[in-house]
């Protein structure tokens, strides 16, 4: 039996009549559903940004967006995000890259690090907490001023050799950004601090303050330069393979450095090129007798060509050949002990660029690395290199970097040309709730020295971990643990435990 009512007896109007109501009946039904899909939640596919704080300038995303209230879309907030974990990867190289405690930076680097701010996804988080969000920062002119202090109370104990050492001391840690808002162009500055201060027990200071500054000027036909200079002041770490045995205080050590580079796109051909020089100063060293040791037979400059072509196979892979050339000049011609260590530096690789999406960028690379000196009795060090620095994303909320880093650390003791340094870092950071963010830290480096070497290969293992707490947007509790076992194969072992709480202020 049909449902559909018989209009053919129907007169002309209330045929009509019939039929409009017919109509709008269909439209009150059509509209709601083509609303419903317009407001479909986001997917859960979107990029996901990094934590990871950056140390260079991020690429020019053009003007920011902003929504009716005021606030920055998220396709926006994810594309600054995927930025900074690229530039972020290529920054956290291992610490023995330069003399100093590896514990020391580790420890740094989670009181210093941001909490992590995740409202890219309204759908999926529609009660964002308040103590998440980002400060709005201090404006000076063009600029945007966004300084971060934390003041910690800490607890270290160090064993070395038979003997113990228990202290007690305050650090204030400092880590500040300045970034300029031009429409073209980009300059950034990155400060970080640590000052300390001994409150009970016996045991070295550890100072440490870096300035480093980018200024990215964007060129016509796809091309980008940069003009970097910094400056990092810290004390040489006892456990450091330079260090001075039985000093009472370590060399105070000024580093200097300043670069410039070119990259250019040539359709499916990534180009660049670029200059490095650095210049490093020591202070004299105190015994523990009181007797000053002059160190300034270490200062040197160095210098490093670079080059890089990669060859886009698609936008998330692109394989690169690279090498680059370096001068290292020493102020002495001759040390104290009579060695020249003046020399040259010769490296090449080849690797793979990869970014796909939120889940995996990075690159990895593998090659070979050698390094010359002048005097005869040093003999040369050459080694096979494999790097990689990895950001990996396994679910919402978590982030995990992975680093290789192989390097030739040329010495100063007599008699040493240096060592290979092979580091393994890694890094977890875990978003507990939305305003609770758990941090681990862990890395193990292998100190290679040459067969002839009087000195032992050496394996050092560092492992740190940390909590933040958002009380509010201006205002952090965090906690660090952390600990560092030197091992050696013909000398005694050393470790370091270190444990500390703060209070960190943001504006």
């Amino acid at each position: 039996m049909s449902h559909w009512k018989d209009t053919s007896s129907l007169t002309p109007l209330r045929a009509a009549g019939f039929a409009v109501s017919m109509v709008l009946a269909a439209g009150a039904f059509i509209v709601p559903q083509a609303a419903f899909a317009q407001s479909t939640p986001v997917s859960n596919s979107a990029i996901r940004p990094s934590n990871t704080p950056a140390a260079a300038a991020p690429e020019d995303e053009g003007d920011i967006p902003e929504t009716p209230d005021g606030t920055t879309s998220a396709a926006n907030n994810a594309t600054q995000g995927a930025t900074t974990a690229r530039t972020a990867a290529s920054d956290q190289k291992p610490s023995d890259e330069t003399t100093g405690s590896i514990l020391d930076e580790d420890m740094m680097r989670l009181n210093t690090r941001e909490a992590p701010l995740d409202e890219r996804l309204p759908a999926r988080k529609p009660e964002p907490n308040p103590a998440t969000e980002e400060t709005p920062g201090i404006r000076i002119g063009t600029f945007v001023l966004r300084p971060t202090v934390t003041q910690s109370i800490n607890t270290e104990t160090q064993k070395d050799a038979g003997i113990k050492q228990t202290r007690g001391f305050l650090e204030t840690d400092l880590h500040a950004t300045l970034t300029s808002d031009w429409s073209l162009h980009q300059l950034s500055v990155t400060t970080d601090g640590a000052w300390q201060k001994n409150v009970s027990g016996e045991g070295e200071e550890q100072p440490d303050f870096k300035i480093n500054g980018d200024l990215r000027l964007d060129l016509p036909e796809d091309t980008t330069a940069h003009i970097i200079g910094g400056y990092h002041f810290y004390r040489e770490d006892t456990d450091d393979p330079n260090a001075l045995q039985n000093a009472d205080k370590q060399s105070d050590v000024q580093e200097f450095s300043a670069g410039a580079s070119i990259e250019r796109d040539f359709g499916i051909l990534r180009g660049s090129t670029g200059i490095d020089v650095s210049r490093a100063i020591y202070s004299d060293a105190t015994l523990s007798d009181g007797t000053t040791v002059s160190l300034s037979d270490r200062n040197e400059t160095s210098g490093t060509i670079r080059g890089r072509i990669g060859y886009e196979l698609s936008p998330a892979l692109i394989p690169f050949i690279e090498a680059n050339v370096g001068k290292t000049v020493y102020d002495d011609a001759v040390d104290s002990a009579g060695y020249r260590r003046s020399g040259d530096s010769y490296g090449a690789k080849v690797g793979v660029a990869l970014d796909m999406g939120e889940k995996l960028r990075g690159e990895v690379g593998i090659g070979y690395q050698t390094a010359t000196f002048d005097d005869d009795r040093l003999s040369d060090i050459d080694t096979a290199v494999v790097d990689a620095q990895l950001l990996w994303s396994p679910l919402r909320g978590t982030d995990v970097t992975i680093g290789l880093l192989t390097s030739i650390n040329p010495s100063t003791t007599a008699g040493e040309s240096g060592y290979v340094s092979h580091a393994l870092t890694t890094g977890i950071t875990h978003q507990l709730r939305d305003n609770l963010t758990g941090t681990v830290l862990g890395g193990i480096t292998y100190r290679d020295y040459p067969s002839d070497s009087p000195t032992s290969d050496e394996t050092v293992y560092t492992t740190s971990a940390g909590l933040t707490w958002n009380i509010n947007r201006y205002l952090d509790l965090t906690s660090t643990i952390g600990y560092e076992l030197t091992s050696r194969k013909t000398s005694s072992d050393s470790e370091q435990w270190r444990a500390g709480l703060g209070l960190k202020l943001k504006r």
